[in-house]
């Protein structure tokens, strides 16, 4: 029997190496969406099945089991802060969700959900749901049978949920939904009863992609993140993904005609991708150098491309330099205007385009479905039908195609059922956060330090808070210590209720 320092040595080595295996199956699915030429998805299929198969034999040896055993009964974790003890708490999550799991459903999820995807491209791009349908049954079978495999004493997207957010419930995320639809359904309903609206064809017009991408990279860079050890490239669905220290790819899709959709989807990647910049990159391969949760890591994405993005204070750096970008696109477009164009709460068929308050609807819409698809009680050939209904019960108008119905996601398409959630408790955890780092550094040095282009000191506040604590804690901890208050709904509609007062004067 080893001692606990070698036991965890050993065990820090192990889990080392089923993060390099990990690392690798990014690179390959970051190229399968941006370079990757689509007769080569069958081959990519099965590589990514293999890696699958090799990362579940390493991360479900009987040895971790073993090593686990002895450092959780040493001396090593007496302090439950400490990164031993952090380490082989969410280690052995990992391992005893992962030992559940049938290899064969390991290696047959990731071929699947690799075909699934480039199905996904096509039928999006045609409109043709029927063409996408029969890959959806197939990932969600196994996604049911993952949850099966994985147990729960609720629903069975419980299951699902805690491979993003660990520990959340669907019953928790019902409540949060339904106390924050409280508070958001009046505020959406009075800014559309104010008659006020931006002036037509503030953001609508003709944008040269080369430029947008200049001006979206140079925006990136300011805010922080660092192209020596990253890069920005072209696909059909935004995403960030990280292969390791050093080594961080940011992806989106331009829009000739509107401003918004490349612009702000690179700030939101962004915040992803300076969250994966500012994790200790010592502790690789091992929690206390990954990411906390999604809800958190959405809490970044949200937070730099909205509560930063999206205010006056960067605005009154960046327009200037918009119009620089763009010689005489933007001529006769005030500064008041255009603020008020990217910050108009107006109704969106497509969730990466809608605005601050109606997005979480998205996510509802998404929650819901997922709770009936994986229950049973939706069948995929009926999806269309229910995303329209609920769609128009939520928002007020009805998709005219599945490609902006439920065709505009890729998550399901990789099986990522149970994520959508977290881009909601990112909202929450981002509002939370700035008004912590609002009351330590103070809210008007701040605001002058994003007017000089100067946005260091929020990132060095979240790094010290957030990025660096990787995940010694669980995410409802981590908020804790971060801003001194478990995670409420209240800074977020305080939020929204302060700025859109400030816009529509009625709210």
């Amino acid at each position: 029997m080893p001692t606990a320092d070698d036991a965890y040595a050993e065990l820090v080595t192990r889990a080392k190496d089923v993060a390099l295996v990990q690392s690798c199956s990014a690179v390959l699915g970051w190229d399968q969406q941006t370079y990757m030429p689509k007769a080569g998805a069958a081959l990519r299929g099965d590589q990514l099945a293999l890696l699958a198969a090799i990362g579940h034999e390493k991360a479900t040896d009987p040895r971790i089991g073993e090593l686990l055993a002895v450092v959780e009964t040493s001396p090593l974790v007496a302090d439950p802060e400490s990164v031993p003890a952090a380490n082989a708490r969410e280690l052995r999550h990992a391992y005893d969700r992962a030992t559940k799991i049938p290899k064969r459903l390991v290696e047959e999820l990731a071929r699947v959900t690799t075909l699934a995807q480039q199905a996904w491209v096509s039928a999006r791009a045609k409109n043709n749901f029927p063409e996408f349908r029969p890959h959806l049954e197939q990932v969600l079978a196994f996604k049911r049978e993952e949850a099966q495999a994985v147990g729960y004493k609720g629903h069975p997207y419980d299951a699902l949920l805690d491979e993003y957010e660990p520990g959340a419930t669907a019953e928790e995320i019902r409540q949060v939904f339904t106390d924050l639809s409280r508070d958001l359904v009046p505020l959406i309903r009075a800014a559309a009863d104010s008659g006020k609206k931006p002036r037509a064809g503030v953001l609508d017009r003709e944008l040269s992609v080369d430029r947008q991408r200049w001006f979206a990279e140079s925006a990136a860079a300011a805010i922080g993140f660092d192209f020596g050890a990253g890069r920005l490239d072209t696909t059909a669905h935004p995403f960030c993904s990280a292969f390791g220290p050093g080594d961080c790819r940011l992806t989106t899709r331009y829009n000739p005609r509107f401003f918004n959709e490349a612009f702000f989807g690179v700030l939101h990647e962004t915040g992803h991708g300076m969250y994966e910049q500012g994790l200790p990159a010592d502790h690789f391969g091992t929690p206390v150098g990954a990411y906390c949760s999604l809800g958190i890591h959405e809490s970044q994405s949200r937070l730099w491309e909205n509560q930063v993005g999206r205010g006056r204070p960067f605005w009154q750096h960046f327009f200037p330099r918009l119009n620089q970008a763009f010689p005489g696109t933007f001529d006769g477009v005030t500064p008041d205007e255009f603020y008020f164009a990217i910050n108009e709460v107006k109704p969106s068929y497509i969730r990466v385009e809608s605005d601050e308050a109606t997005y979480n609807l998205h996510i509802i819409l998404r929650f819901e479905l997922e709770l009936d698809l994986v229950a049973g009680n939706l069948v995929p050939a009926d999806l269309p039908g229910a995303w329209n209904e609920r769609f128009t019960k939520l928002l007020g108008m009805t998709p005219r195609t599945d490609a902006e119905g439920c065709l505009q996601d890729i998550h399901w398409s990789f099986g990522g059922i149970g994520y959508f959630p977290t881009y909601t408790l990112g909202n929450l955890y981002a509002a939370q956060f700035m008004d912590a780092a609002r009351r330590e550094l103070g809210e008007t040095a701040l605001e002058e330090s994003f007017r000089a282009g100067d946005f260091s000191p929020l990132k060095d506040w979240l790094r010290r808070n957030v990025h660096q604590q990787g995940r010694r804690f669980r995410a409802g901890e981590l908020c804790r210590r971060a801003t001194h208050s478990p995670l409420s709904p209240n800074p977020f509609t305080r939020y929204l209720r302060e700025k859109l007062s400030a816009i529509y004067t009625v709210c």
